[in-house]
């Protein structure tokens, strides 16, 4: 089996037909700011990849999401990595969908047969937070609730049709239930500011998505049944296991493409070629054993463990394979071909998704001695 056929077969399978036209374009044009690759994503029915068959989406399970998310990275990494943050919002809708009223599915069933990108702005992106603390507040109105907050970078900020986002909903005794708002970016209230001013992963369209008072109806919140605390953290839990093993699996596409190219300019020693490409296959593997777990129903604190730990060693395996290639690739493809500086800087990007690897050393010291793994002990990088 050649280098990374296995995924490519899998995104072709569910997305047939996005593979050659993402070669099509190539790397450095979906780079690019107003890059095509949202909408050709969006064409070729990726936002139903996880949402259920009986729902209208491809049924998509996690070991092939994983992998359909590293054939993507491998032609675009803005694209996989804006493909991660709707797949994970996605697969936590469907779970409070499995936790909640029934009012989600019907969410879920237009995201599927309308082809609707959805932007996160869920707490993922704020070291040291629960991934279900409330990210926006939202006061009464007549007719629902009025939402402010923001989310500074909010992937798929310019392609969204959807925001969704966990807010904070005042009850009368002070206190406030949690709700989780499916918001349609046509609303009025809802802007875009420029903030993503790096070079890399400017496909992604990662920029801050405020909302100013953004009329939002009873009917677009769903309010997940968190009766008792092992409820929210396995909700908790799902969210980071699909948001690890995806953005684990986007940065290991992005090594991956340099791999390819390594392949097939026969640069390096034999040697060389072997190592970066199967010690990336190898940090897959680890990611597909988690995703193997989560296909079978286990989504708890141990699941959570090994998605965090399989993701912060592929990010060593991923820097060792990246200057591995780069240097076998050569000075004149460094300079002469856009594509492998691009890569090559992309990559050093898997280290800045929060949780940050050394912020849980202290949790994982812990969690090795035969406790939890407890999420509230994160320390640094705030």
């Amino acid at each position: 089996m050649s280098f990374l056929e296995r995924e490519r077969s899998a995104l072709e399978r569910l997305l047939p037909g996005l593979d050659d036209t993402l070669a099509d374009y190539g790397t450095v044009a979906l780079e690019q700011p107003g890059s095509r690759g949202p909408a050709l994503f969006k064409e070729a029915g990726g936002p139903g990849l996880l949402v259920p068959g009986e729902h209208g989406g491809r049924g998509a399970d996690a070991v092939a999401a994983a992998r359909c998310t590293r054939a993507l990275a491998s032609r675009s990494p803005s694209l996989a990595v804006a493909a991660t943050m709707h797949n994970f919002s996605v697969a936590s809708l469907v779970a409070l969908g499995e936790r909640s009223d029934g009012f989600a599915w019907m969410l879920i069933d237009a995201i599927a047969h309308e082809h609707l990108l959805m932007s996160s702005a869920f707490a993922e992106g704020r070291s040291g937070q629960n991934i279900l603390r409330p990210a926006m507040r939202a006061e009464r109105a007549a007719n629902g609730w009025v939402v402010s907050g923001s989310k500074r970078p909010c992937s798929l900020s310019r392609s969204m049709d959807l925001i969704t986002a966990s807010i904070a909903l005042p009850r009368d005794d002070g206190e406030h239930d949690l709700g989780i708002a499916v918001i349609p970016a046509t609303q009025p209230g809802i802007s875009v500011r420029p903030f993503w001013n790096s070079p890399v992963l400017t496909g992604a369209e990662s920029d801050e998505v405020i909302l100013d008072r953004v009329p939002v109806e009873d009917e677009l919140i769903v309010r997940p049944d968190l009766n008792d605390a092992s409820r929210a953290g396995d909700l908790q839990a799902i969210g980071l296991i699909w948001f690890s093993l995806l953005v684990g699996a986007s940065y290991i596409g992005a090594a991956s493409a340099l791999a390819q190219r390594l392949l097939d300019a026969g640069r390096g020693s034999a040697d060389i070629r072997a190592e970066v490409c199967w010690s990336l296959d190898t940090a897959m593997f680890a990611i597909e054993r988690v995703a193997l777990d989560v296909d079978a129903g286990r989504h708890g604190n141990e699941e959570l463990a090994m998605a965090l730990s399989a993701r912060y060693g592929a990010q060593q395996i991923i820097g060792r394979a990246t200057s591995l290639a780069v240097e076998a690739l050569g000075g004149m493809s460094f300079i002469s071909q856009p594509d492998v500086a691009c890569l090559a800087a992309t990559t050093h990007a898997a280290a800045f998704h929060p949780p940050s690897r050394s912020s849980l050393a202290d949790a994982f010291g812990d969690y090795f001695l035969g406790g939890p793994l407890r999420l509230d002990a994160e320390k640094g990088n705030r």
